[in-house]
């Protein structure tokens, strides 16, 4: 009697998609954290991050109008390709591992320095505004609340913001 053994070859990759819904989703960041190769649906909405992706590189995109062709075309190349595919999906993973709190607050002031410049007034503070101090906040904070005050308010990033192009 013969028997035949079928094994599953070893290049093919795994893969995980990104589909936004009807509105903007947190999915992404965690997609791309798994290390698989993130086939990413034409997105409409950006996350701070979303800029730093790039196509072939981190991710590889579908066309919302063609996506079965898409994802098949990605796929095949991924699964013949297979060292290729994987360090796409680790550098997508390195992208997220790469962001930290600094860099979000880097993005925060960029963003907030950008909008002032939009303004068409000088904001004044009202007659009745209070100063608050940290201290002031931190005497209604619980024990975990103030571990994140302190380390977000009372010690600043030592380096100065990025530079964004």
């Amino acid at each position: 009697m013969h028997y035949s053994t079928v094994t599953r070859p070893s290049y093919i990759c795994s893969y995980k998609i990104y589909a936004e819904g009807f509105a903007w989703s947190v999915s992404l960041k965690y997609i791309l954290s798994c290390g698989s190769v993130s086939l990413i649906i034409d997105p409409q909405y950006e996350d701070f991050f979303s800029r730093a992706l790039v196509a072939g590189e981190t991710y590889f995109p579908v066309n919302l109008t063609s996506m079965c062709p898409s994802i098949l075309s990605a796929v095949d190349w991924g699964n013949i390709h297979p060292s290729q595919a994987e360090a796409v999906g680790k550098r997508g993973q390195k992208l997220m591992e790469d962001l930290s709190m600094d860099r979000v607050y880097d993005y925060m002031f960029h963003l907030i320095v950008e909008y002032s410049k939009l303004q068409d007034f000088k904001p004044t503070p009202p007659r009745s505004a209070m100063e608050v101090c940290t201290n002031t906040v931190m005497c209604f904070a619980d024990d975990r609340q103030r571990e994140l005050l302190q380390k977000s308010s009372s010690s600043p990033s030592p380096a100065l913001p990025c530079i964004l192009p």
